[in-house]
């Protein structure tokens, strides 16, 4: 009697678009699957997509804070609420552009690459606000001829700055720290904390002398504390435009990271301690000597990470330590990585592990900060079809169900954090693939629910009901004897599942051939496989409804050697 082989697939371990000759557990060919692990280990039909609300322009950004939900779509920003039409509060000036979103200190905060605004969350108003960035004192302790002790640094988000006097007695010119301060501000002088009218004080606004009329300030009563203050406006071009030009943000250390300039594509800067709306012209990093563009910040071992597009010269991941500076306080100085690949995608904190994408596919940091630094690649299974996206290079990352989403217009890539495997020196992710039937444009994760923004709306993955084509294609099967003819047992397979289900079948001399249809499958099901004097098999398991997977048993008895 022939010898019998047994094949039990089972154990699946998602896609491996390599080739068909490839590990029994993978696919070379799957779609619309994946392992829900909250309810089954099962390979099973992924969730629809429903829609939340529809909007009349493109999704850009999607944003929740204080219990609701804020969307910027075109050139507005909308609050949407469940059973109610979105209600605009923006009036028009929002860019069309992806934008970034968050909350810090109770207050939301907005950026689109050329706004960075505030909510206003009074009761009576509701509505996003340009901010009022802080006022720096930038010198203190001042003689009225000048002197004095730097204080606070210039602040890039505000036009405005204080300088604080002791007043003598008999001088009534007081010199600021800085000259051509701007006319179309009058400044606020006061004296022992009772402001000056302005009838009381005449303005040389390129000296930068504020001189007092009919009055002269007297000393102050308490010894060396300062009694005369000057609040002015002095304008430098660019400045604003650093900060808000900046289509990055990542916080870190109780601070926000800004960086995605196109003036100054390789430099990031970051805020005070605590106040997002100071921004000291001194706290800024270039990274490299070239101009090549950041393309993503990450927080994460300690660090933050800043990933840049190849570099000629090689430098292209650098990393940012907390120190103590005596004079600067705290700062964050630039270290160059000894990881020479280029970020072509984009870059994140994925379950503590720092990846991005080069043009190879995924890959992930070895080593923190204390160790030399090895970029291992992640992505290896899906690396051929990944890398040839057409927009491989504008993905949208992010991270739900222990799953990290690569959104690539309709398309997804699943990296399974629960499912890796060596490959050689390193570990690599298992991955799902999907198709979507609308391009998705923006991304956000609420209280455990993934929202996806698109042309039209909002939509989250929350149909479990809803019927999806999907299936899942075996490998080349050789039965253990590749130099030996088979044919499958007639007496049936046994297939572990549930809902409607197709089972097809290939061998190397025939396409996929249709074996049956079992609906509304609950425990198991048998398929009659008939197939006589093949070399390989493949069996596709595919369902226009819904279906999951645990095991499928094939048995198939060995005969002679294969001929010519």
């Amino acid at each position: 009697m022939a010898n019998i082989v047994s094949r039990i697939y089972s154990n699946f371990r998602g896609a491996d678009f390599r080739g068909e000759e490839i590990n029994l557990s993978r696919s070379p060919d799957c779609l619309n699957v994946w392992k829900d692990y909250k309810e089954t280990d099962s390979i099973r039909t992924r969730p629809g997509l429903r829609q939340e609300t529809v909007l009349p322009d493109k999704v850009y950004g999607i944003f929740f804070y204080a219990g609701e939900m804020f969307v910027h779509a075109g050139s507005d920003i909308y609050i949407v609420k469940p059973a109610a039409n979105p209600q605009c509060v923006t009036n028009g000036e929002i860019n069309p552009a992806p934008s970034q979103a968050f909350v810090y200190g109770d207050l939301l905060y907005f950026k689109d690459g050329v706004n960075y605004l505030v909510f206003n969350n009074a009761d009576n108003m509701r509505e996003f606000v340009p901010f009022e960035g802080y006022v720096p004192t930038t010198s203190i302790a001042r003689k009225p001829e000048g002197g004095g002790t730097a204080h606070e640094g210039v602040n890039l988000l505000s036009d405005y700055r204080i300088n604080t006097f002791l007043a003598d007695g008999h001088s009534v010119d007081f010199f600021l720290d800085t000259q051509s301060i701007d006319r179309d501000f009058f400044p606020v002088v006061t004296v022992n904390d009772q402001k000056v009218a302005p009838e009381n004080l005449d303005i040389r606004y390129e000296d930068g002398c504020v001189s007092f009329v009919q009055m002269v300030p007297e000393p102050p009563a308490t010894d060396g504390q300062d009694n005369v203050s000057v609040k002015f406006k002095k304008t430098i071009p660019g400045y604003k435009e650093s900060i808000l030009k900046c289509a990055l943000l990542q916080p870190f250390d109780n601070r926000v990271f800004f960086s995605g300039n196109p003036d100054h594509p390789n430099m990031i800067w970051h805020c005070a301690l605590d106040d997002p709306f100071y921004c000291k012209d001194q706290d800024f990093y270039r990274e490299g000597l070239d101009a090549s563009e950041i393309r993503g910040m990450v927080a994460g071992n300690n660090a933050l990470w800043v990933f840049r597009k190849p570099s000629a010269a090689n430098t292209t991941v650098f990393y940012h330590t907390p120190a103590i500076d005596s004079e600067y306080g705290k700062i964050y100085p630039s270290s160059h990585s000894s990881v020479t690949l280029g970020c072509t995608g984009r870059a994140i904190n994925f379950n503590d592990d720092i990846i991005f994408f080069s043009d190879r596919g995924m890959e992930g940091i070895s080593g923190d900060i204390t160790t030399e630094q090895i970029a291992a690649h992640r992505s290896t299974t899906v690396d051929r079809k990944l890398t040839a996206e057409e927009s491989y290079n504008d993905m949208i990352l992010d991270e739900w169900n222990g799953y990290l989403f690569v959104f690539i217009g309709n398309k997804v890539y699943l990296a399974d954090s629960r499912s890796m495997f060596q490959n050689g020196n390193h570990y690599e992710y298992d991955w799902y693939y999907w198709e979507l039937d609308k391009e998705v444009t923006c991304s956000c994760v609420h209280d455990g629910v993934l929202y996806v923004g698109t042309a039209d709306g909002v939509y989250s993955f929350t149909d479990y009901e809803k019927y999806i084509e999907s299936y899942w294609v075996t490998p080349k099967d050789k039965f253990k004897n590749p130099h030996s003819l088979k044919t499958t047992n007639k007496r049936g397979s046994v297939g572990e599942a549930t809902g409607d289900i197709s089972i097809y079948a290939k061998t190397e001399s025939t396409d996929f051939e249709y074996i049956g249809t079992y609906e509304n499958v609950t425990d198991y099901f048998v398929s009659r496989i008939k197939r006589k004097k093949f070399k390989d098999i493949q069996l596709k398991f595919h369902s226009l409804t819904r279906f999951s997977l645990e095991t499928f048993t094939l048995e198939a008895f060995i005969g002679g050697y294969i001929k010519r």
